[in-house]
């Protein structure tokens, strides 16, 4: 698995990480012919080349014609005062267009991330809001041009050191505002930062929102070998660091992968046995990685449940929400946990009794795991009057002989995953 870490010493912006990107060996010029894809006009990109505190590190610089009145931005970007566009806007602007489908849908990820943080700050629908300084020209190409790097270098896991925020008050087309800016705020909830660490504005909104949607916090990921190693310069001169940041790519070390997640809970002794069922699917459709009960012993002698969530940070609040109210609880307890997973894909194997999907795990050693979906394999058993058991184990075997004989199969995303740099979206 191709593995990427963002250490954001200086903090990050999406120019600065699409500089990292490119100095990683990438072609501006290939860049050019992606972003040349999207119905956007009225700029021109460039990379240049910077020194910061003897380091040599690659600049991307978009330029945009004067009658866009470019506003300098105080991490070293610039973003077009009068090139305002609403998120639905700019979501049909990039599924529009002929992106890669990759690369489309990770700027569109990220674009989420943004809408969602902008609505809850301005208290208006993600759809509506308009994007006075993220939705400029500009920062569209960071976007799509940080989506376009991650594919291109194959990045399936993106990592992100602890990000220092940096102090003061930065101008916005909304007026003055407190470093880091609400939205920025709002979109790192869940990282670890250091508010108060350097002068200035250190994270923007868009590194923000890149991070949040493709990229998990964590320490630096084992590496078999580092394959490349880029910077990308920001505009402004540190007093107190290089204004820098670094990008290590390589293969991970072994074929197991990290999620960062929540665990909510709840102790619940007074609550309707008849209806945890509802909870449960209230709590998959707001998006819940998993459910489960667990029987517990409480106070007073009374038995009782243990309800679990496992979320994803981004899915927080909405379950949260969905927990006060469809049960008893006065309280929910929220913990940080890190899931550790083996490779795994989806596959579709023909058998006798019609196609089944199949999951595929690979562990560390080589080995796989085959575990054929039950629901395929119940409508089928009920379809033909064949025993469930038989048809779970003709898929079971469809699967390996396939994985011997490299024969046709059809290969299917994950349902539900998300897909990284995450899901990476964050």
């Amino acid at each position: 698995m191709k593995v990427a870490y963002l250490d954001a010493f200086s903090g990050l912006s999406g120019d600065m990480t699409v500089g990292a990107l490119l100095d990683c060996g990438l072609d501006v010029a290939a860049l050019e012919r992606e972003l040349a894809k999207l119905d956007v006009r009225g700029y021109r990109v460039r990379r240049e080349t910077r020194e910061r505190s003897g380091i040599r590190a690659t600049k991307f610089v978009v330029e945009i014609d004067d009658d866009h009145s470019p506003r300098r931005h105080s991490h070293g970007h610039s973003h077009g005062e009068r090139f305002h566009r609403s998120f639905r806007d700019i979501r049909e602007l990039i599924r529009q267009s002929a992106l890669a489908p990759r690369v489309c849908e990770l700027a569109l990820q990220v674009f989420v991330r943004l809408a969602e943080a902008e609505g809850k700050v301005h208290g208006v629908e993600p759809d509506e809001v308009a994007f006075h300084e993220v939705g400029a020209i500009d920062s569209i190409v960071d976007i799509v041009g940080a989506a376009w790097g991650i594919a291109a270098l194959g990045i399936e896991d993106l990592v992100v050191s602890p990000l220092p925020l940096g102090s003061g008050m930065v101008r916005s087309a909304h007026g003055p505002l407190p470093v880091p800016g609400p939205a920025t705020a709002e979109l790192l909830r869940g990282f670890p930062v250091r508010i108060g660490d350097g002068e200035g504005e250190l994270v923007t909104p868009t590194g923000a929102a890149i991070v949040a949607a493709l990229a998990r916090p964590g320490p630096m990921p084992e590496i078999v070998r580092i394959e490349r190693v880029g910077y990308g310069a920001g505009e402004r001169e540190l007093a107190d660091r290089p204004n820098l940041l670094r990008v290590l790519v390589g293969e991970r070390a072994t074929a197991i992968g990290v999620d960062s997640l929540l665990v909510l809970e709840t102790n619940l002794d007074d609550f309707n046995p008849e209806l945890y069922g509802h909870v449960m699917d209230r709590l998959f459709a707001e998006g819940a990685r998993d459910v489960f009960l667990t029987p517990i012993h409480m106070k007073k002698n009374r038995p009782g449940m243990l309800l679990s969530v496992l979320a994803d940070y981004e899915r927080r609040e909405r379950l949260v929400a969905t927990l006060f109210s469809e049960t008893s609880t006065l309280g929910v307890r929220v913990s940080p946990v890190e899931r550790l997973r083996i490779e795994r894909e989806t596959r579709e194997v023909e058998t006798r009794f019609g196609r089944v999907r199949v999951k595929l795990g690979r562990d560390p050693g080589g080995h796989v795991n085959v575990s054929p979906e039950y629901e395929d394999c119940r409508r089928i058993a009920v379809a033909s009057g064949a025993p469930l058991k038989i048809v779970y184990q003709e898929a079971a075997a469809a699967a390996l002989s396939a994985l011997r004989s490299a024969g046709p199969v059809v290969r299917r995303p994950r349902a539900g995953g998300r897909a990284k740099a995450r899901r990476l979206p964050r």
